[in-house]
């Protein structure tokens, strides 16, 4: 683990002594938990992102679905 030295605006700073006695544990402790939750936030985000691209629509005999064609069987219900 790494020591680092950060600069925050006074009231970030009394939030987080706040915030850090409520979940008894120090500032350092909380600024290093904050940032960890949002490294994996951060991650998880970018592995759904690259899932998502991977994602090929379906298609009706090599071409995409005209509008017509999904909701042809819905349409025909009413008829």
């Amino acid at each position: 683990m790494k020591n680092v030295t950060i600069t925050v605006e006074d009231d970030a700073l009394e939030w987080a002594r706040i915030e850090a006695a409520k979940r008894n544990t120090s500032v350092s402790r909380l600024v290093g938990a904050l940032l960890s939750d949002k490294m994996r936030h951060n991650d998880a985000y970018a592995r759904a992102m690259e899932e998502a691209l991977k994602f090929e629509p379906v298609s009706f005999e090599g071409a995409y679905l005209t509008r017509d064609q999904i909701y042809a069987e819905r349409l025909d219900r009413f008829r």
